[in-house]
């Protein structure tokens, strides 16, 4: 790859973190080490997408994606910044339904008019994502004081962590055959037309250990990235809520929205839809919740209450996303109005007051 060379810019960020330099430096170097790790990740699920097909081959991907946010989750929620964290989870969600995917329906376009994808796997997924999202507005609609609200927020949690484990076990075992089946057979048809220069030559358990590899130097740069978010953006001149809904999501989420991209350009919608649904999916039912109880166990005061401006864009998002791909066919036009929300949104975040 040719940008491998960005790898060595991954001890320089973190010694730079580590020595307190300039804010904005150890930002930009942090964002641009992640760029080649992204390359690494979607090389690895690519090969593993081989084996498993694109809808597992996603999920795959989606949990690895979403393994240095529960880490920096952790990490914000041992240095008290819950604010930051809770701006970073909203702004994944809108990011990754709207920013990700829209990149990924334009590339796909681009490559073929309209493309298809596995409809099942899409219909599960939004109807998790509503599920999700009726439990981040209970919380705004039950406001009483910061005890009720937590313990309201942990029994929610509690709540969509037990769907996310009963939407596992319908996809890996009661409808191991039906979901995707259809999806991975075209896919991987079209897959076998590009040339051996163009597919992976990892090994299954190469590319699971090289994904495993990645995903853990990617949370340590992400860590290193997020230390510096609040003083970079205040040198820069944005606010903390506009930082955390947008740069750092963008910037966190940068392997997510490359890897389901280069799917899309391949024609392998299914496996780049996977990839973005299923990282949302697991971000509002799996990473959310986690967070909330661990902040709970820590004796902090971390729940799913949310800003009006955070809420509605979440709410948005989902609508959005989800009646676009309703009809099941994706053009490169759907990609660019998912994208043009995402930018509407970001004008408004903006502009928005601090809380």
């Amino acid at each position: 790859m040719k940008l491998n060379w960005l790898l060595a810019l991954i001890p320089v960020s973190v010694a730079l973190n580590w020595f307190h330099a300039d804010p904005i430096l150890v930002f930009f170097c942090s964002a641009l080490a992640i760029v080649p790790l992204a390359g690494l990740m979607e090389k690895a699920t690519d090969a593993l997408s081989d084996y498993l097909g694109p809808t597992y081959g996603g999920l795959l991907n989606a949990t690895m994606g979403n393994a240095p946010e529960l880490i920096i989750g952790i990490s914000a929620l041992r240095n008290g910044l819950i604010d930051i964290l809770k701006a970073s989870i909203a702004g994944s969600i809108m990011g990754t339904l709207l920013f990700g995917m829209g990149l990924s329906l334009l590339a796909g376009g681009l490559r073929k008019p309209r493309q298809s994808f596995d409809s099942e796997m899409v219909s599960i997924n939004g109807a998790l994502l509503m599920l999700g999202t009726f439990g981040l507005v209970i919380p705004a609609v039950f406001k009483f004081g910061a005890k009720p609200d937590q313990e309201i927020s942990l029994e929610i949690s509690i709540v969509l962590f037990m769907v996310y484990l009963a939407s596992m076990v319908f996809t890996l075992l009661t409808h191991r055959p039906a979901v995707g089946a259809v999806a991975v057979k075209a896919e991987l048809q079209e897959k076998g037309e590009a040339t051996k220069e163009e597919r992976p030559a990892w090994s299954p358990r190469a590319a699971f250990w090289i994904l495993g590899a990645v995903a853990v130097v990617l949370a340590v740069v992400s860590d290193a990235l997020t230390d510096s978010i609040d003083d970079a953006a205040d040198a820069i001149g944005l606010t903390p809520v506009f930082a955390g809904v947008f740069l750092l999501s963008i910037v966190g989420n940068v392997a997510q929205y490359m890897n389901s991209t280069a799917f899309a350009y391949r024609n392998q919608m299914t496996l780049a839809l996977s990839v973005n649904l299923g990282a949302t999916t697991q971000l509002v039912l799996l990473v959310a919740p986690f967070l909330v109880i661990a902040g709970n166990l820590m004796g902090m005061n971390m729940d799913l209450l949310f800003t009006e401006f955070e809420l509605v864009g979440i709410i948005l998002s989902v609508m959005v996303a989800r009646n676009l791909l309703a009809d099941h066919t994706s053009t490169w036009l759907e990609g660019v109005m998912l994208i043009a929300v995402y930018l509407m949104l970001g004008i408004g975040f903006f502009y928005a007051p601090s809380p």
